[in-house]
C-alpha cells in the first residue's frame, strides 16, 4: 500500500495540536537513520486503518517526493473520538528482521470430519499470530487451513505450518490455542409434569347437616 506523508517541523504540544486542529496527524518515523517527524492527512490515513493490509504489511510512503518502505508499528485514537492523534512507523529494508501480528484467515473447516460428520463447533480462538521474518517475506496474513480438524480437537501455535523462513513467537513456554473443537451442548427437554387433580364424585360429596346441626 501507497500513502504519502509530510515533513513537521514544529514540534510539541501546542504545535500537535495546532496541526490537529487543520485535520492533521503528527507522527515520526525511525530506523536505520536519523527519526524524521512528519504529518498526514487525518482522513485519509483514518480510513486506511481500517484496511488490514496497513497493519500487516510493509507499506509504501512518499515523503518530500521520496519513497520509503515503511512499517507501521503504533498509533494512538482518542479516548473517545473517532481520532488519530499520533502515528509511528519503522522504516524497513531486505535485511531488516521484524516481528508483527498479522491476522488469520481460517479455511476448509466447513469440509472437515469434526463439523461434517461430527457435527461439532469450531471456536477461532486466536485471531492474529505474532511472527518473526524478513521484512521482505512479512504476509498481509497467514491462512490457517481446518479441512483436517476432528471432533475434540485443538490446534495450537505450534501445530501451524508456516512458510519457510517465517515463525512463531514464543513468548516463555506459552503455545497459545489457535482453534478448539466442541461438541455442541445437547438440548434437553424440558418435561412440565402437571400436578394431578382428583375429582370426586357426586356420590364422594360432604354429607349433609342434619337437622338437628341445622338448628344449632
Amino acid at each position: 500500500m501507497k500513502f504519502t506523508a509530510f515533513e513537521r517541523t514544529l514540534q510539541g504540544t501546542g504545535a500537535s495540536r495546532r496541526l490537529r486542529n487543520t485535520a492533521k496527524v503528527p507522527g515520526i518515523v525511525y530506523g536505520a537513520g536519523t527519526p524524521a517527524m512528519i504529518e498526514l492527512d487525518h482522513n485519509a490515513l483514518f480510513f486506511a486503518l481500517k484496511k488490514e493490509a496497513f497493519h500487516s504489511s510493509i507499506l509504501e510512503m512518499d515523503l518530500a517526493g521520496k519513497p520509503e518502505k515503511v512499517l507501521l508499528r503504533d498509533f494512538q485514537m482518542h479516548a473517545y473520538k473517532p481520532m488519530v492523534m499520533h502515528i509511528d512507523f519503522q522504516r524497513v529494508d531486505e535485511t531488516t528482521r521484524v516481528r508483527k501480528k498479522v491476522p488469520l484467515h481460517f479455511s476448509g473447516e466447513e469440509n472437515s470430519p469434526a463439523v461434517k460428520t461430527d457435527k461439532c463447533l469450531v471456536s477461532h480462538v486466536r485471531l492474529d499470530l505474532e511472527i518473526e521474518c524478513l521484512a521482505s517475506q512479512l504476509p498481509e496474513f497467514v491462512t490457517i487451513e481446518l479441512s483436517g480438524l476432528t471432533k475434540n480437537q485443538s490446534l495450537h501455535a505450534s501445530d501451524l505450518q508456516l512458510p519457510e523462513g517465517i515463525k512463531v513467537v514464543k513468548h516463555g513456554t506459552q503455545n497459545p490455542v489457535i482453534v478448539a473443537v466442541t461438541m455442541p451442548k445437547e438440548e434437553v427437554e424440558e418435561v412440565v409434569v402437571a400436578p394431578v387433580v382428583v375429582v370426586k364424585g357426586k356420590d364422594a360429596a360432604k354429607p349433609k347437616k342434619t337437622e338437628k346441626q341445622n338448628k344449632k
